[in-house]
């Protein structure tokens, strides 16, 4: 299974190898809208107090990039982010998204890109022991670049969780992916805002072909949520060794 292909047994390795089992069990679900629509599934377990703040990009009438397909970045955002949220309820873990479909949350007839970002920034905060993951694609004007990267707060412990998100897209999904973990600072207003261990994750360039080919593909975006939530499972575990 691709997802196992670089699978390691070590100590700090652990709690991912976990987090990957549940999400292959977790897959058949994922797939569908059937779990993140039912409100009233028990969760399997869970292990520690923190809640997963799933942030899908843009949305409404904010679009975000246009892919070389003509894709819209906001439509793969939500995918991803759909997947993510059903595989953490599979897992039994607590999550919330700052939206269910292609609607902003503040839109009306004088929508405010600001007023959107801080009511997702206000959503972290007020959630108890949150950790936000935002879910985003990367573009650029030529077709060229391509690969996942992970943005991370410049608070708290968003360093570690940031690593830990692109070593294990690495690992698992992008062998030949070069890029590092970026260091945020201040660019961009959700992860300037929010006071939790935070992340923003480029999954890939819809401006390259090769990648929008993955993105848009349901099996990829299962696998790469499987992933996300991997990762969060293994980050959730260090911290509650602190």
């Amino acid at each position: 299974m691709m997802l196992l292909r670089q699978f390691v047994y070590r100590r700090d390795r652990i709690a991912f190898a976990i987090g990957v089992m549940i999400c292959a069990a977790a897959t058949i679900y994922a797939v569908t809208d059937a779990i993140w629509l039912n409100s009233d599934m028990v969760p399997v377990f869970s292990s520690d107090d923190t809640v997963l703040v799933i942030d899908a990009g843009h949305g409404g009438i904010d679009g975000g990039a246009i892919g070389v397909d003509g894709s819209k970045e906001s439509d793969i955002n939500l995918a991803i982010a759909k997947k993510l949220f059903a595989a953490s309820v599979f897992a039994g873990k607590r999550a919330i998204m700052t939206r269910v479909d292609d609607r902003s949350q503040t839109e009306n007839d004088q929508y405010s890109e600001h007023s959107e970002l801080k009511y997702r920034a206000d959503l972290a905060n007020s959630t108890k022991n949150p950790v936000l993951v935002s879910i985003h694609q990367n573009y650029y004007p030529t077709a060229q670049p391509g690969g996942a990267q992970v943005i991370y707060s410049a608070n708290g412990r968003s360093e570690r969780l940031g690593g830990i998100f692109q070593t294990n897209i690495v690992n698992s999904l992008e062998s030949d992916n070069r890029h590092l973990a970026q260091k945020d600072n201040n660019r961009l207003y959700v992860l300037e805002n929010v006071s939790c261990p935070a992340v923003l994750v480029e999954c890939g360039f819809v401006s390259n072909h090769f990648d929008i080919g993955k993105l848009t593909d349901s099996s990829y975006q299962t696998a790469l949520a499987a992933v996300m939530l991997a990762s969060y499972i293994q980050f959730s575990a260090e911290k509650a060794d602190i």
